[in-house]
């Protein structure tokens, strides 16, 4: 393992090349919780993706708890891990009405729980939300005073802003009992 990007990826593809081993990667030493684990994502991705390694580490300064958490990320960006949501979300622009960011970290904390591989699109605006993100299992886009969840693209219900995160989380909670219930 090295410190810098660059000096992991090469070290990694040489051994790759030159032993049939295991390989436990990680860059070490990345950096502090944000730096850390854009090191870390694009070291191991490239790696990951190249089928390079068996085992993986996220080095990052502080709690060890928000490195594991970037682990089970980097795999799920990957499709290497097939558990548990993938939460996506707008960058937000001049027609964002809600507190998206707030919106999206909730919406993350209400899908932690839940094992079944969904895509959860967490929108700014009604122009972007169901069309932009029809590929959804279920999402949420912002209005002005309201909001819509999604299923696939196609709207399931307009709710007062009020409600949006109560209404969505039902919505959330009967898609994973249905799912459950096909298996």
């Amino acid at each position: 393992k090295a410190s810098d990007v660059p000096t992991t990826i090469e070290t990694y593809r040489i051994l790759a090349q030159k032993c049939n081993y295991p390989l436990h990667i990680g860059v070490t030493e990345a950096g502090t919780l944000l730096t850390g684990s854009i090191r870390t994502a694009v070291g191991l991705g490239i790696l990951l993706w190249q089928g390079i390694g068996d085992t993986l580490r996220v080095s990052l300064t502080g709690d060890p708890v928000p490195e594991i958490k970037a682990g089970f990320d980097i795999l799920r960006a990957l499709d290497l891990r097939k558990k548990g949501p993938v939460v996506i979300a707008c960058p937000t622009c001049g027609r964002t009405r809600i507190d998206l960011p707030k919106l999206a970290a909730e919406i993350e904390k209400i899908a932690a729980d839940i094992d079944e591989p969904l895509k959860i699109a967490v929108m700014g605006c009604a122009v972007n939300g169901p069309g932009e993100a029809r590929e959804a299992d279920l999402g949420i886009a912002g209005g002005n005073e309201e909001g819509l969840i999604f299923r696939q693209g196609r709207i399931l219900k307009k709710v007062p802003a009020a409600d949006l995160l109560s209404v969505f989380k039902q919505e959330l909670t009967d898609l994973v009992a249905e799912i459950r219930k096909e298996k």
